[in-house]
């Protein structure tokens, strides 16, 4: 399971037109299902981001996690991030996990980021999205389990 996960001052998906989800300062987290990936490793990664630090404290220093600085999450399925680009000229989306299990543990991953006391918002699973985002720094890491 692949986290990319951007420090956003602001960020919000709109589908046909509508937006469906916004918030404001936060993390903006792509999530991208491979095959063999569990409930377990969807837990994992949700404590992982609700506890990475990549705020400022005082001192300029990312110090301080997204519930630190009362940040929202928007979470947003990236069938893309499973993608093998090592050869050729077209990515092979092989190692992607199929759009049921996919969907199941987006929702499992969504759900124990509530756990984790974060207000989430989500995207739409398999809808045509668009994402606006500004990153604020601009700070992206991609996370795995």
């Amino acid at each position: 399971m692949i986290g990319l996960i951007q420090r956003v001052s602001q960020a919000n998906v709109t589908v046909a037109e509508e937006t469906i989800a916004s918030i404001g300062q936060g993390l903006l987290v792509l999530l991208g299902v491979e095959q063999g990936d569990t409930d377990e490793k969807a837990k994992r990664l949700a404590a992982r981001v609700a506890g990475y630090r990549v705020f400022a404290d005082a001192d300029d220093k990312m110090n301080l996690d997204v519930r630190d600085v009362s940040g929202e999450v928007l979470v947003v399925s990236q069938f893309t991030l499973a993608a093998d680009t090592n050869k050729g000229r077209r990515p092979s989306f092989s190692s992607a996990a199929t759009p049921r299990e996919a969907q199941r543990l987006y929702q499992v991953f969504c759900q124990a980021m509530e756990q984790e006391g974060l207000q989430v918002q989500t995207g739409q699973f398999a809808a045509d999205m668009q994402v606006s985002l500004v990153n604020d720094g601009p700070v992206t890491f991609q996370l795995k389990v």
